[in-house]
């Protein structure tokens, strides 16, 4: 079966907006930011309402980069890394956008431009917003130990981003076209370091099907 999902009028990527703290912003793509934040608190109480705040900034900046407003969004598509995706939930509650969460781990940014993208090349909406966002912070809570804490770290752990970025995808009006979209299979590596996330998703040789 051929899993590749090719557009007969590619929809576009018309829009995008991306803010990222302070360790993000000293990295190589610093001037592609929109907006680089030393406060990785974001002004809040907790790393969890951080990463929220994180991901609304950025959905509202991509609506104002494209000069429209919340009502003309059809459908918005977004995930973080937290539980039960309450970083997406708890940020864009108050925007009133008709929301479906989506979870993929590192993946969540291309889950959901593919799902957006199906969408919006279906007719089913015109436009669509395509979100993710992580917090260092939050995720270390998550997924390892809180900072709180004050465990070493082993030489092999990870270091996740705090970024938030967010696409805003049409029938037309872009330079960038998505001509088609795969969903992947998943795979059990036999990676068993519980620190080494990079080795689990990282084969190899990837293999595409057909």
């Amino acid at each position: 079966m051929n899993r590749v999902i090719k557009f007969k009028n590619p929809p576009a990527i018309t829009q995008t907006a991306s803010i990222v703290g302070k360790e993000e912003g000293k990295g190589p793509l610093k001037d592609e930011f929109d907006e680089i934040y030393n406060d990785v608190t974001f002004g809040e109480d907790s790393w969890e309402k951080a990463e929220s705040t994180l991901q609304r900034k950025t959905i509202e900046k991509v609506i104002e980069k494209s000069g429209l407003n919340k009502n003309d969004i059809d459908i918005l598509f977004a995930g973080d890394l937290l539980n039960q995706c309450t970083g997406s939930t708890f940020g864009i509650r108050d925007l009133s956008i008709p929301f479906a969460g989506m979870y993929g781990a590192c993946s969540t940014m291309a889950l959901t431009l593919a799902t957006a993208s199906v969408f919006v090349a279906s007719g089913a909406v015109k436009r669509a917003i395509a979100a993710t966002s992580s917090h260092f912070c939050s995720s270390e809570k998550q997924f390892r130990f809180p900072l709180e804490y004050g465990g070493q770290r082993t030489p092999t752990a990870q270091r996740t981003c705090t970024a938030a970025g967010a696409s805003l995808v049409e029938k037309s009006g872009g330079k960038v076209l998505i001509d088609s979209v795969i969903f992947g299979k998943i795979q059990d590596l036999g990676i068993t370091d519980a620190n080494n996330m990079g080795a689990a998703m990282a084969p190899v040789d990837v293999k595409i099907e057909p």
